[in-house]
């Protein structure tokens, strides 16, 4: 699963960064909601969608989404949200939220700080986020609006552990946690939520976790997303996994929810639109980018798909 997820996260073009440290005393709490433009100290450009996360390296916290339960997080474990839904967090219930916003203060290489509290016990907290150029990603679509997790028990223990160290020091001495080691840092986070939330699926669930999960399946859709524009056919998936091709498509509907050539076109529709947002190319250019050999081809399905061809859909987002 790991590999094919490792796939999946580099055709998307994820990038991360590490920018505020937060130090919280008893009694408190905060309302939090990270934009793209709180990202443009670590990043090129306003980032399509985000990941924001907070670890939590001393204290406890109470963490809650509308329409969510309540979580308690601890220290050495971290909370992610994977559609950045507002949200709070307090050392207790029944607080007033004071923004976040409001109380972070900025340091000198344009990260930030926040010490907020009554005085009582510590609580302390990093946040960073975990951001794609895309404008649709399947991963971020499928997870829940919170994870909690304890690297700890994770796989990847030791290198996130160190990393959050890393981070943790630079923010420490008001250096900016920008460098490649605080993106591989998020990218485990996220490769590390993701294996310990798919395997509480039960096996009556389905969706692209599901199929990921699966040796074969997520073998799949490691090739698809690995090479999205190659000629790929059913016939050919099912001679990768080694599956008969009856056999290969009844596995692969039945766990992600379409067929694996529908799949795949509508991937390739989906970075397509993404691109076109993003990019100067020429439709032709990004009609081959995806796999398609004919602009008139690529035209069609795209207009099949989202109810517009790809020049009037260009149009439409520039001046949106």
């Amino acid at each position: 699963m790991v590999d094919a997820l490792s796939e999946v996260l580099r055709s998307v073009r994820l990038t991360g960064g590490v920018f505020l440290s937060g130090h919280f005393t008893a009694p408190w709490c905060v309302g939090v909601k990270l934009t793209g433009d709180d990202c443009l100290s670590l990043l090129p450009e306003r980032p399509s969608q985000i990941i924001s996360y907070h670890v939590v390296t001393e204290g406890r916290l109470l963490v809650a989404v509308e329409d969510e339960s309540i979580a308690e997080v601890g220290a050495g474990q971290i909370v992610l949200f994977p559609q950045n839904d507002p949200h709070i967090l307090a050392d207790r219930r029944g607080l007033q939220p004071v923004s976040a916003r409001q109380l972070m203060q900025r340091s000198a290489d344009g990260g930030f700080r926040i010490f907020h509290g009554g005085g009582g016990g510590a609580t302390r907290i990093f946040c960073g986020f975990l951001a794609s150029e895309a404008s649709y990603t399947p991963l971020f679509e499928t997870l829940p609006k919170v994870l909690v997790i304890d690297v700890r028990d994770g796989a990847s223990r030791e290198w996130i552990e160190a990393s959050v160290r890393f981070a943790a020091s630079e923010l420490a001495a008001g250096r900016l946690a920008s460098s490649s080691v605080v993106t591989r840092l998020s990218e485990s986070l996220l490769t590390e939520a993701v294996r310990q939330y798919a395997s509480t699926l039960g096996e009556e669930s389905q969706g692209w976790l599901k199929g990921l999960k699966d040796p074969k399946v997520g073998r799949a859709l490691a090739l698809i997303h690995g090479n999205i524009r190659a000629p790929w056919t059913t016939e050919a998936l099912a001679r990768e996994v080694a599956l008969s091709r009856s056999a290969f498509v009844e596995r692969f509907s039945s766990l992600v929810g379409m067929p694996p050539i529908r799949y795949l076109t509508f991937w390739r529709l989906q970075s397509a639109r993404s691109n076109l947002g993003e990019t100067y190319k020429t439709i032709a250019q990004l009609a081959y980018s995806v796999g398609y050999d004919s602009e008139e081809a690529f035209s069609r399905a795209f207009k099949r798909e989202f109810g517009m061809s790809p020049a009037r859909w260009r149009v439409h987002r520039a001046n949106s």
